[in-house]
């Protein structure tokens, strides 16, 4: 029976996806970083990919348990939301802790598992790695650098035949934009009440643009994740709901054009300029 590692494990798409490799008859590692209870053929083991000394005693624990792992699935991560200008240093390394810097020390502890499991790498990325987002500058630049990431590992894993594969969701009903949407107004809170005010129409309208995209299931995204555990030959990308647009076309368009586009799309080309 093949184990795999799902990082993040308790959200919308990690609860979901846990669920389906189960069924498939996977013997699941599911990292969470607080107490979850899974089921049989589950096994939760604490990890916090934001922690290096957390996701190397992960990895200890699991080599002693099983010989190799067909898969560990980089799906952990946080949406940091917000204008450059208002967005807190200690938001912006959380971004980055646990979007990239989290995949990349997960994946350098779990490669002697990988090779001999014969296994893959399965990295949850967005869209917003691809064409970066007003006002998700942050989320946009860590699944920027989760994509070269991605690049590169796969050129660096080919001698030991290691597939690296990157999943794009689309919008995905789940609570990480809630919890972002929190984290994003606690934020403010702590920011300079005149920039924030600069920013009042910007918020305004992107908060009015969003209510207008509609999320879909997270089933969708963790049958997608599953085809690309169980692909004897698995693309290099699977792209899920409107992500094969959002993210096939726009980084192809002339730049200006893109910039309008993204505007209209939230709300930004409406603000009068200062």
């Amino acid at each position: 029976m093949s184990a795999v590692l799902v990082t993040g494990s308790t959200g919308g798409i990690g609860t979901a996806t846990v669920g389906l490799l189960r069924r498939r008859g996977f013997t699941v590692y599911a990292g969470a970083r607080g107490p979850a209870d899974f089921g049989p053929g589950v096994h939760v083991v604490p990890l916090d990919v934001a922690d290096p000394e957390s996701v190397a005693a992960a990895a200890k624990r699991i080599a002693s348990e099983v010989d190799g792992l067909a898969a560990v699935i980089n799906n952990a991560g946080v949406i940091v939301q917000g204008p450059l200008e208002l967005v807190p240093a200690d938001e912006w390394l959380r971004q980055l802790e646990v979007n990239t810097l989290g995949p990349a020390s997960v994946i350098r502890e779990f490669l002697p598992l990988l090779r001999a499991g014969s296994g893959r790498i399965v990295n949850v990325s967005a869209a917003t790695g691809r064409v970066a987002m007003p006002l998700l500058g942050a989320l946009s630049a860590s699944k920027a650098g989760l994509e070269a990431l991605s690049n590169a590992l796969r050129l660096e894993l080919a001698p030991w035949k290691i597939p690296v594969v990157v999943v794009e969701p689309g919008t995905t009903q789940t609570e990480i934009f809630t919890r972002a949407g929190a984290a994003a107004e606690a934020a403010l809170h702590r920011t300079d009440p005149a920039r924030v005010d600069l920013y009042r129409p910007h918020l305004a309208a992107y908060e009015k643009a969003m209510t207008r995209f509609k999320p879909g299931p997270v089933d969708k995204v963790a049958e997608v994740i599953v085809r690309a555990v169980e692909a004897r030959r698995p693309r290099r990308r699977y792209a899920v709901a409107e992500a094969r647009t959002f993210g096939a076309i726009l980084p192809n368009l002339p730049a200006a054009l893109r910039d309008r586009l993204l505007a209209t799309a939230t709300g930004l080309s409406a603000i009068e300029p200062q």
